[in-house]
């Protein structure tokens, strides 16, 4: 790094910046890698699925539909009395089939067996296991878990945090040790491989700089820890997804009545019990008429009978339409609603960045961007692995090119300089573990690197 010398900022806080970027690269690199690379293809395969399942979600019958009850019968005949009606999601549109959701003993949490049914003709198209909100369905399942947690289940989450907590800092740091290359003129313009590959890299580090920092915040929210530690946050800031009540105890059906809302004049359904498929039809109607008017919709019955049935749109592309009410099935009544048009604007932020962040809520276009930001990220890891393998060095000249290492620049820093990264430092470790330890990791190693470099000086 002999050009650092020609500038007048400090040495020690750009060469401290190149050794920490270095660093989360070259072992960090590998899990950003995997975590954009299946982002990709997680965006970029929902086509794919419809394809592939194109039978189970489809049917050329046409005509009128018939009762859910009669399909939600016809789906329990098939699977059997061993499962539990989870929930039910009419067909969309004519020519689309109904799921009939069941939880089934072996499946992972968000996980259900669903039942396709044919609206009109009753006949089962096929069944497969569905995943979460988005109804996942086993093809994108094995990518999304890969994204996740490679398969491991929560011992793998460390992974997807462990990227995610560093994507952002990366990121930044990037941008600043461009900026001081550019305003200092520390990179000459070298016409060599190394220098051409880091014109791409940092080139294209700047262009998608807030693309990084964006899939970054996004994906902490759904991590263990730094994720738990942003809901708390948010929280406190009163930043919450208002939630919906399904309590009924200890009120009776005019006291949560919401005006038009409420079913006068309807007679009430006899019983809510798990399993009453003649529920759900009136459920629904209910529904429809407080307003719930998406197409994707999906019916939860209650879980025991002081609780109210869900109904609840679950379209998350543009525009949003994920209302929800809570219906007492005795009496046909809503007992409480929420409409996301009432959501606080950062709820609304987190329901938006979450769904641009999974690629669906612009449709084909957010896919195509998504997957071209990942990509582009996987494609500079590449390159930063290029450079650092043209750069390394070699037993020739390890004795005249010292490495430069982070204790070494930090022994140069100024007391209130230190004290300033080390409460930094601290606060990020907390607020995201997975990023305190790797930090402290890399703290040792290179500790021990620097060890053995001053031992090596020793020796005549």
């Amino acid at each position: 790094m002999n050009e650092i010398h020609n500038s007048s900022a400090p040495r020690w806080g750009y060469a401290l910046l190149v050794r920490l970027h270095f660093y989360a690269g070259l072992f960090v690199g590998p899990f950003i890698f995997v975590a954009a690379l299946s982002g990709a293809l997680f965006a970029l395969t929902p086509q794919i699925e419809n394809w592939l399942y194109y039978s189970e979600l489809t049917t050329e019958t046409t005509g009128t539909a018939k009762p859910l009850a009669d399909q939600i019968l016809t789906a329990r005949s098939h699977i059997g009395d061993a499962a539990t009606l989870a929930a039910v999601r009419p067909a969309p549109e004519p020519g689309e089939t109904t799921r009939v959701m069941f939880a089934v003993d072996g499946l992972q949490p968000f996980e259900h067996q669903a039942v396709f049914v044919d609206p009109v003709s009753l006949d089962v198209r096929g069944e497969l296991v569905v995943y979460g909100t988005s109804g996942t369905l086993p093809f994108r399942i094995w990518i999304d878990y890969v994204h996740r947690h490679l398969h491991l289940g929560e011992v793998g989450r460390y992974y997807s945090e462990l990227a995610a907590s560093w994507l952002w800092l990366v990121a930044l740091g990037g941008l600043a040790l461009w900026w001081r290359r550019r305003r200092s003129n520390l990179t000459p313009q070298v016409a060599n491989e190394r220098g051409t590959l880091r014109q791409w890299h940092s080139g294209m580090g700047v262009v998608l700089l807030l693309a990084f920092l964006f899939f970054s915040v996004t994906g902490l929210t759904w991590s263990k820890w730094a994720g738990a530690n942003i809901a708390e946050l948010r929280a406190q800031l009163d930043w919450g997804t208002p939630g919906l009540n399904t309590e009924l105890i200890g009120s009776t059906p005019q006291q949560h009545q919401h005006g038009a809302h409420a079913g006068h004049g309807m007679s009430p359904v006899i019983t809510a019990g798990e399993d009453n498929a003649a529920a759900y039809d009136a459920v629904l109607q209910q529904a429809r008429a407080a307003g719930i008017d998406a197409g994707m919709v999906e019916i939860k019955p209650a879980t025991n009978v002081s609780r109210a049935w869900v109904v609840r749109e679950i379209d998350r592309s543009w525009p949003t339409q994920v209302d929800m009410v809570a219906v007492d099935a005795r009496t046909l009544t809503i007992t409480d609603r929420v409409d996301f048009e009432t959501f606080p604007l950062a709820a609304k932020l987190t329901r938006w960045g979450i769904d641009a962040h999974m690629g669906i809520l612009f449709g084909l276009a957010n896919q195509l961007f998504v997957a071209a930001c990942a990509l582009g990220l996987c494609v500079m890891i590449v390159l930063g692995y290029r450079m650092w393998w043209l750069r390394r060095p070699i037993r020739s000249d390890q004795q005249r090119h010292r490495p430069q290492r982070v204790w070494t620049e930090l022994k140069k820093a100024p007391a209130m300089a230190l004290v300033v990264m080390t409460f930094v430092a601290l606060g990020l470790g907390l607020f995201a573990p997975a990023m305190g330890v790797s930090l402290a990791v890399f703290l040792a190693l290179d500790a021990a690197l620097a060890l053995r470099d001053s031992r090596r000086l020793k020796v005549p």
